[in-house]
């Protein structure tokens, strides 16, 4: 079985969307943490249409991005609005 986003994956992601490698807490990283676990969810499920569980994960993983998401908004703009840029999640 393999992880989703491996410890190299996430100290980079944190090293481009937060405040370095070892900034885990920051909004942004966060969010960019669950967009990369939500792509690899994704892929997994078009290959695996019954994977219930996967499934069940996959949304509460989009639910928690979008309360980070929501509370970023609220919290500073700016920064909602570069990160939607960078990530690519409004088309």
């Amino acid at each position: 079985m393999s992880l989703a986003v491996t410890t190299d994956k996430k100290k980079e992601i944190f090293a481009k969307f937060g405040k370095g490698e070892t900034d885990t807490g920051s909004t942004e990283g966060q969010i960019a943490l669950f967009t990369a676990r939500i792509t690899h969810l994704t892929d997994h499920l078009k290959n695996n249409k019954k994977d219930f569980v996967t499934k069940r994960s996959l949304i509460k993983a989009v639910g928690k991005r979008r309360s980070l998401l929501d509370y970023l908004k609220a919290k500073d703009i700016e920064k909602y609005r570069s990160l939607i840029n960078e990530l690519g999640l409004r088309k």
